[in-house]
């Protein structure tokens, strides 16, 4: 049965951590859902890991909707969560159409947007219309351009607004909000401050639960390494070894062997090579 917000609040109001990991496809998807793993997050970073972008603003709208379709059919559990890409929330209008396609036609329980104050009137609009959202801080990817990639709130102006932009997104109705490459000192800050849960990615242990990039963690993305990551397996080299070890057997004529095909009768076999005629014969 699919975990509720409700159910996630409780758990953190009782102490419990919570655990959110990107996902992108159905395979994905149905390991996740043998896990511990809280939340599903259907991020746009697929533009960078999966589509092999430089950053995540050319992922389209249909990109999200085809992978987070996905990512639902391939769970039971965990709470599904859909990024709204870049360009597609400008407007209220825009958020809930949007919206409207990630969770009518995908199926996705909550989506997630960038920006603090600035997109509060986009928040607010979604959860009167119904959709529960979860808001982004700190580095926000889309923001890339003009912030590049760096910690935010080092300074007492900018982390003033940081906590300003987190009560304003709560003010808004967002259930809950990520902090991306935020002081761990600050993110505590800013936990202490709401009484929603939040999620820290490079933003020390005081969130009210983590979120890291499935490749990161599982040691699958080998153009870049990310400092808060923490490589909990490296499958990329397992991944190659088993390809190598493919290409050798079937080199080697090895694989397949007989207990890899289907076999024929033998007086099945002679009716098709009278038809055929001899080896060679036709050719």
């Amino acid at each position: 049965m699919r975990t509720t917000i409700g159910q996630l609040a409780r758990g953190v109001t009782e102490g419990q951590r919570l655990v959110m990991v990107t996902c992108y496809d159905y395979t994905s998807a149905r390991l996740a859902d043998r896990s511990g793993v809280d939340l599903l997050l259907v991020g746009d970073s697929l533009g960078m890991v999966m589509l092999g972008h430089d950053s995540t603003l050319p992922v389209t709208l249909e990109d999200m909707v085809r992978a987070a379709r996905a990512v639902v059919r391939g769970s039971t559990r965990p709470l599904v969560v859909g990024d709204l890409p870049f360009l597609t929330y400008t407007t209220a209008s825009d958020a809930v159409a949007a919206a409207r396609r990630l969770m009518g036609e995908a199926g996705v329980q909550s989506v997630k947007l960038e920006g603090g104050a600035e997109v509060a009137p986009q928040v607010e609009t979604l959860v009167q219309a119904g959709v529960p959202v979860m808001g982004h801080i700190g580095f926000t990817p889309q923001s890339v351009n003009q912030l590049g990639v760096r910690v935010q709130g080092r300074d007492a102006p900018a982390a003033a607004q940081l906590i300003r932009d987190a009560l304003a997104l709560e003010a808004a109705g967002a259930w809950a909000v990520v902090l991306e490459l935020v002081p761990a000192q600050l993110a505590a800050e800013v936990t202490a401050h709401l009484s929603i849960p939040t999620i820290g990615i490079g933003a020390g242990a005081g969130c009210a639960g983590q979120v890291q990039v499935w490749h990161d963690l599982l040691g699958l993305y080998e153009d870049f390494v990310p400092r808060h990551a923490r490589q909990f397996r490296t499958l990329a080299d397992q991944i190659v070894g088993g390809l190598d070890d493919y290409v050798a057997a079937v080199r080697a004529g090895d694989f397949p062997g007989a207990e890899h095909a289907a076999t024929m009768d033998q007086q099945v076999l002679a009716q098709v090579r009278g038809v055929l005629g001899p080896t060679g014969e036709g050719r």
